[in-house]
């Protein structure tokens, strides 16, 4: 398709749609809810999306013939249909594929099919192909029907993030299948009585689910969205399969405040727009197997791109598994509720976190950047949010086990250079009290604000300990870091070592920002022992020190021994004997 940027507008003419959904057929098994999924399609696209009713177009069992719907489909390529309108076409029924020689063809199967006449079928890249004779800027296929044949690109998937402007002034045809070809509808059983799987998530995905947190709705999140609570919805077989087939643009449904971005020509106003994460699709490879492949890459002189591909999935799958449909910060607090948050953000992070272990541990200094973006983005969902302080605490549980695998494993192997990389990582400001500018800083806030709840205190077996999310860490991160790098029973004094670095290098940022001595405690804190070594050691080695040659405490000996008198006079202060 032509390159037609300079002829679109920032905004949509007109919006359409076709939507067809059929239950009874001339010679082919019913379905339940196709004509219940199609009516209350229309009715969201008018409702909720401000499409004319006029301009919706429902055609229903035996409505829904083959000469109807293409006769329907072609009316798009009327005159009277402008380059910046949208157009969405949803169909619910059968789907069927056949095999050919050059592979999989997919068809749509209207009402009056004879599946053992093909030239009665809609054959889909046909149906598709016609799209290039409508005008419309954007075009969404949703199909309610399993069928092969697809040739899909993923332009935008979740996480993504795009200029709001740009996607409207971009090409696009996407399509959302609700499965594949060997896969069966789940006729019902979905979040919404009397509807489809696909259908009822599709619903809620339009009415919001799938919005960012400023109220944008685009083609690509409700897809998203859709993918990952059918793939993993407990009443489905099927893995809906989405994409673009032609352009990379995206279709905006709602977005709250365009107008605004459009009040200027002399400054190009716009904002950047971040695709929400789907809830994760399980993945059949194990932590071992991620492992594996990470290790390989990194003692691979061209894997630097495949190692940040393979630790970006992860950080996506983090992302979606931690939305916070999932860890509701309002709700109240419980011990049950917290083991339960405990637990979940454990499943979610582990693998993450032991894979930037592996980077911390073995990468070179091409890949310290990828370490410090995937740190980075793991804090996306970190925004400003209200609720429970105990919950909204909580969500940097997760991340702190990211710090302390990364930080552990570059203790372990003596790269200082990795926890620099780690500690260092620049982070943007947000609205929260203090504007940390690093993940260390981020972290120790962290652990300060978890400290001020006395959440850490109701954890099962801990609840008298000095220390207990050290304790905890401990135990929670040892099986996975011990198979990974194959500490042994070298991990205790490596962890406490750690948590000794961090302190005095949380410590040394706030002096070094003229504020009041403070670092979070932890298991040094009654195992004076390590803190007294690391000193004698940084005292022994002065500039030849690897810390410092790495650039913690800004290289400077002086500066960490003024910080490492306060931790000795904290920690004398503590009385824990």
């Amino acid at each position: 398709m032509a390159d037609l940027r300079f002829l679109y507008k920032t905004h949509y003419g007109g919006s359409r749609a076709l939507v067809i959904g059929i239950d009874t057929y001339k010679t082919v098994s019913p379905l339940g809810y196709a004509v219940s999924d199609a009516t209350a399609i229309k009715e969201t696209l008018v409702a909720d999306l401000g499409f004319a009713e006029s301009e919706v177009t429902l055609l229903t069992n035996a409505g829904a013939t083959k000469e109807a719907i293409q006769r329907a489909f072609q009316r798009f390529a009327k005159a009277d249909v402008g380059l910046d309108d949208k157009v969405v076409v949803f169909f619910a029924g059968h789907g069927h594929t056949r095999t050919g020689i050059r592979g999989e063809v997919g068809y749509l199967v209207p009402h009056d099919a004879d599946l053992n006449d093909f030239s009665t079928l809609i054959r889909w890249d046909e149906f598709t192909r016609d799209a290039d004779l409508i005008r419309a800027k954007h075009m969404l296929f949703i199909m309610d029907a399993c069928y092969g044949g697809l040739a899909l690109v993923r332009t935008a998937g979740a996480g993504s993030t795009r200029f709001l402007k740009d996607m409207m002034l971009r090409t696009s045809r996407q399509v959302l299948t609700a499965g594949k070809a060997d896969q069966v509808v789940s006729d019902s059983g979905g979040p919404i009585p009397n509807h489809s799987v696909f259908t009822g998530h599709l619903i809620e995905a339009i009415r919001g689910k799938a919005a960012t947190a400023e109220g944008v709705l685009t083609a690509s999140g409700i897809m998203s969205y859709v993918y990952g609570k059918v793939a993993n919805d407990k009443n489905s077989n099927q893995t809906p399969h989405y994409g673009h087939i032609d352009g990379d643009g995206d279709m905006v449904l709602m977005a709250p405040g365009l107008g605004s971005l459009e009040e200027t020509d002399n400054k190009d106003l716009d904002r950047l727009v971040s695709i929400p994460y789907s809830d994760p699709v399980i993945e059949l490879d194990s932590t071992d197997i991620k492992v594996g492949r990470a290790k390989i890459l990194l003692s691979s002189q061209t894997g630097a791109i495949g190692l940040h591909d393979l630790l970006s999935a992860d950080v996506r799958r983090f992302l979606a598994a931690t939305a916070d449909d999932a860890f509701a910060p309002s709700s109240g607090f419980s011990q049950d509720e917290l083991v339960s948050r405990l637990a979940r953000y454990e499943a979610a992070a582990l693998d993450l976190s032991v894979l930037l272990a592996c980077v911390s541990q073995w990468g070179g200094p091409q890949h310290l950047a990828t370490l410090q973006k995937c740190l980075a983005r793991s804090r996306d969902r970190l925004e400003s949010a209200s609720g429970s302080s105990t919950w909204l605490a909580l969500r940097w549980y997760p991340l702190l086990m990211e710090l302390y695998c990364c930080g552990i494993a570059a203790i372990d192997a003596g790269r200082f250079d990795s926890l620099a990389a780690a500690f260092g990582t620049p982070l943007p400001s947000t609205d929260s009290h203090r504007e940390s500018s690093t993940f260390l800083e981020a972290a120790s806030d962290a652990i300060l604000e978890l400290n001020r709840s006395n959440v850490l205190k109701h954890i099962p077996g801990h609840e008298r300990n000095y220390t207990p999310l050290s304790e905890y860490l401990l135990k929670v991160l040892q099986p996975k870091l011990d198979d990974a790098l194959f500490l042994g029973k070298n991990y205790e004094a490596v962890f406490d070592t750690f948590e000794t670095y961090f302190a005095l290098c949380a410590g040394d940022a706030g002096l070094a920002k003229g504020e009041h001595f403070w670092c979070p405690i932890g298991r040094f804190g009654w195992k004076r022992s390590v803190l007294s070594r690391v000193v004698k050691e940084a005292e022994s080695q002065q500039g030849n020190w690897p810390p410092l040659k790495a650039g913690l405490f800004g290289g400077d000996f002086a500066r960490f021994k003024k910080v490492a008198d306060e931790l000795r006079d904290t920690v004398g202060r503590l009385h824990w004997h």
